[in-house]
């Protein structure tokens, strides 16, 4: 299995694309850079999928609608430098 990837890597990715995303597209996405057998964690949460994450930061009020999906939500980061 491959070392974890802190989610700050996805947001990163998604902020420097500065494409709208869906559930679909950003899971793609992530595997398109990551890999398939990615594993991701955050400050408070460890061993996610690229589904989990994603579900992760949704709950957590990370990403923000738009038109024809979503996109992360400036400043909505934790804060901490990883």
């Amino acid at each position: 299995m491959s070392e974890s990837i802190h989610g700050h890597e996805v947001i990163g990715m998604m902020v420097e694309s500065g494409s709208t995303y869906t559930v679909e597209t950003l899971r793609n996405a992530i595997v398109g850079r990551f890999g398939p057998d990615s594993r991701f964690h955050t400050c408070s949460a460890e061993n996610l999928t690229p589904e989990g994450l994603i579900e992760f930061l949704n709950e957590r009020g990370k990403l923000t609608p738009v038109d024809g999906g979503f996109v992360f939500g400036q400043g909505q980061s934790c804060g901490h430098d990883h």
